[in-house]
């Protein structure tokens, strides 16, 4: 018989309970008998249009202070207007002690149903009426099949909280039981329904990637900090940390980089299936501020919704966005595909045509780091294809600029997306070729002398990345030397490294990022379709109250930039010796001459526009720093010195106000005396204006 005192908690408990809303169907009839949209709703209530559609379909629940006001407004609109057949209630207070006379209402049992008939894959029945409202967590959310194909019908991640609830992309709740990683992975990948499908016919479906909060990693066993004297990127748990021996007892396996902030636990495939999970763990620098700006300030289920959308336009996490990027284009572009056997008869796997293939290729002595073992006493000299670090002499300033009063910064919109864009690119090992003829088709590496192409000094060079004149021969790429060919040079290559089995490889990598980005830039209200003056417009208000698509849209940014410099990563690790063969280069994406070719694109691209915009209007830069250029300018806004033609439209091959890669946004704005004086102390005025000093300064300042 249970005591006084225990009944008592019991009815405490019962009043602290959140406030119970109606059926999620009845929640939906309310607002639309009174005329209200779900979007004007939201606005109201200060959350996202999605957040309100999974209110009244029943995948989630609102949670307080929002659960309080959602109640009040319901409770209004049921008084108003009572379901058909029933009375209205009588207006009282809520009632707030045990001895208010007011009654407490009463929960009316769910008459009982029969099952319905399916509705198909496209239509989204609303959930039953359920002592669901009751619970203090979301509503935990069962397959709906309208959100992802089967048998992914809960997206492509999850971000675990301590308290056992997992977040899904679009407001999906679910409850995880796991105590242990090999519980966890093992509810991943039989319960959760998490994935996503392949890219590429020939490729193979994501696998589901789990995010670990600090309080979901501290529960399962993970310490809170990974610390060590090395470099955080390469901090790992020791292999007898008892978790490791957790997934070893098993029978989990780990790949060779073993458990660090991104870890893979993995079975071998059997009967073609994968059995394969992500992890990600927040409280270990998963995520880097520089390429997810804002990620640590978000909610579990704000974050779930941000990596869901990048994950659905990009791709499912692997790792950093360089090792992402990198694995976009594999995804993209699968080493191999399925081919019948000319002898069996049988379905066998063969080289994919368009892509690297299965087996790494080393490059020329040229292309590669000194580090490289082909490059270990080639004393023929190195490629030099690198962005622009260049500033204009002081010497070079006519009065006349000195004299405009501000400093614009101009920033090329993904430059190395754009580059990649056609780009034929090899795709086969290099050929040592003597005395070539030049051929702008043919991607490769040429020993040439451009010392004596002639550039105007007010310009720099398209040749080197410092800007100065070439003093002799020197390897350049196709791109480069195709450029020089361009401005009427008669280019005679003494020697080259040619690759002959040629292709657009990075074609399908460039579409879909430039979808993403610009997908992106759209939900922040920045459109294809706006002019150069609404453009700025929308450029200064485009940060928005909700901080997730900001983050999404610099993470592919960082995408892009990783992806291109993954190619060429470099040894990393203390105990590494020169001539000695690293990780990386037993990938068929370590292609050095890809990413020479792209930033050799992306800077002659710069100089074209540079030169464009100097014949057209007189004007030449400060200071170029990577996709960022320095004018000097009569007004604040790049709309005083940007050439258009007659009829107003931007000059064509010049540099172009707009959100599509290729071209230019406002990077900052300075008083034309800062700059200078940044140029005479030999500072780079755009390396200022991209770290942060692009604030309008003061006069005197």
């Amino acid at each position: 018989m249970p005591t006084q005192e225990e009944l008592f908690e019991a009815v405490d408990a019962l009043l602290e309970e959140e406030p119970q809303l109606p059926p999620p169907a009845e929640r939906a009839r309310l607002r639309e008998t009174a005329g209200i949209t779900q979007a004007r709703l939201a606005k109201a209530l200060k959350t996202t249009l999605q957040t309100v559609k999974n209110w009244e379909n029943g995948r989630s629940e609102p949670r307080p202070p929002r659960l309080q006001a959602y109640q009040r407004l319901l409770q209004g609109w049921a008084a108003k207007h009572p379901t058909p057949g029933t009375t209205p209630p009588v207006s009282a207070p809520a009632p707030e002690t045990l001895t208010d006379p007011a009654p407490r209402p009463q929960p009316v049992a769910a008459p009982p149903t029969t099952p319905e008939p399916s509705a198909g894959p496209g239509v989204e029945r609303p959930a039953p009426a359920s002592r669901r409202a009751a619970s203090r967590r979301p509503a935990r959310k069962r397959p709906v099949p309208n959100i992802a194909a089967a048998p992914y019908q809960h997206g492509p991640l999850a971000v675990l909280d301590g308290d056992g609830t997992a977040y899904g992309a679009q407001g999906i709740v679910m409850e995880c039981p796991a105590t242990t990683l090999p519980e966890l992975v093992e509810w991943t990948l039989t319960e959760s329904h998490l994935g996503a499908p392949r890219l590429h016919r020939a490729g193979k479906d994501a696998d589901p990637l789990i995010v670990l909060t600090a309080a979901a990693a501290v529960k399962l066993g993970l310490p809170e900090r990974l610390e060590g004297p090395e470099a955080r990127r390469t901090l790992r748990l020791p292999d007898d940390h008892p978790v490791v021996q957790q997934l070893t007892r098993a029978r989990w396996k780990l790949t060779r980089r073993g458990f660090g902030p991104w870890a893979r636990v993995y079975r071998p495939a059997t009967d073609g299936r994968r059995r394969c999970v992500q992890l990600a763990i927040l409280p270990w620098d998963a995520l880097d501020t520089r390429s997810w700006p804002g990620a640590a300030d978000l909610t579990a289920p704000q974050l779930a919704d941000a990596l869901g959308l990048y994950a659905t336009r990009v791709i499912t996490p692997r790792g950093s966005t360089a090792v992402t990027g990198l694995e976009l284009m594999t995804a993209l572009r699968p080493p191999t595909r399925a081919v019948r056997d000319a002898a069996g008869g049988a379905w066998v796997s063969g080289h994919n045509p368009g892509s690297l293939g299965t087996d790494p290729v080393d490059p020329a002595p040229p292309e590669a780091p000194s580090e490289h073992p082909v490059a270990q006493g080639w004393a023929g000299g190195f490629l030099d294809e690198e962005v622009y670090q260049w500033v204009r002499g002081v010497d070079l300033l006519s009065d006349a600029e000195c004299l405009l009063p501000y400093a614009i910064g101009l920033d090329i919109n993904t430059a190395f997306l754009a580059a990649a864009a056609r780009l034929t690119v090899g795709l086969s090992g290099p050929e040592h070729v003597v005395r070539p003829v030049f051929d702008k088709k043919i991607p490769g590496c040429w020993y040439v002398d451009l010392s004596h192409v002639d550039t105007d000094p007010r310009l720099p060079s398209p040749f080197t990345p410092t800007g100065e004149r070439p003093e002799g021969p020197a390897w350049y790429a196709t791109p480069t030397v195709a450029y020089a060919q361009e401005l009427g040079c008669n280019v005679a290559p003494v020697e080259a490294y040619l690759r002959r089995e040629t292709g657009a490889y990075l074609d399908p990598w460039h579409d879909r990022l430039k979808a993403a980005y610009l997908d992106t830039l759209a939900d922040l209200g920045v459109t294809t379709d706006l002019t150069d003056t609404a453009f700025l417009t929308a450029m200064e208000r485009h940060r928005p109250t909700d901080p997730a698509p900001a983050m999404v849209l610099a993470a592919i940014k960082s995408t892009v930039k990783g992806g291109i410099g993954k190619l060429r990563e470099r040894p990393q690790g203390r105990h590494y010796r020169d001539g000695e063969r690293w990780p990386a280069l037993e990938r068929p994406t370590w292609r050095p001459d890809i990413r020479a070719a792209v930033i050799a694109k992306a800077r002659v691209n710069m100089h074209r526009k540079m030169l464009k915009t100097a014949e057209a209007t007189g004007l030449y830069p400060l200071a170029v720093l990577s996709d960022c250029v320095v004018y000097p300018s009569p007004g604040d806004s790049p709309l005083d010195f940007l050439p258009y033609t007659t009829s107003g439209k931007p000059l064509p091959g010049s540099f172009r106000l707009g959100p599509s890669p290729g071209l230019c946004k406002v990077e900052g704005v300075a008083q034309m005396a800062w700059a200078v004086d940044l140029m005479e102390q030999g500072y780079n005025p755009a390396r200022h204006i991209k770290d942060g000093v692009d604030a309008v300064l003061d006069e005197g300042e």
